[in-house]
């Protein structure tokens, strides 16, 4: 049994997909990747990098929180760069977000991203 996660607060789907799918057997939350979208206009944050992941993390903690999760409860991130080189950027604000015990995370370069973003940022959390 799962539960679909939709929340006002962060970006709407851009395709057929949840915001999160909450996996209610093994209390398990999956989110969709996110963009470093304003969820109130859909387009992408002005900034370069470091204002993307800002966004893209701030997203997927009001997605967490729709969930009654939060950032804390995250266990797995994945990060799709689409240039290695700002690998140092987007780690310094990724950081912020995960002061204590950090998930693991895999970082990965890709040739493109959804409306040509530069950070998109996913995560698995599990509730207690």
């Amino acid at each position: 049994m799962h539960h679909i996660i939709q929340t006002a607060q962060a970006p709407a789907a851009v395709g057929p997909y949840s915001q999160a799918i909450h996996a209610a057997t093994t209390h398990t939350i999956y989110t969709a990747g996110q963009l470093g979208l304003d969820p109130q206009t859909g387009n992408l944050v002005e900034g370069g990098v470091e204002a993307q992941t800002r966004q893209a993390l701030h997203n997927l903690q009001a997605i967490l929180e729709a969930a009654g999760a939060s950032m804390r409860q995250v266990v797995k991130t994945v990060v799709f760069l689409k240039n290695m080189d700002d690998f140092a950027s987007m780690n310094q604000v990724y950081a912020a977000f995960f002061p204590e015990q950090p998930p693991a995370r895999s970082t990965i370069e890709v040739a493109r991203l959804p409306k040509n973003g530069l950070v998109e940022v996913e995560a698995v959390a599990v509730i207690e």
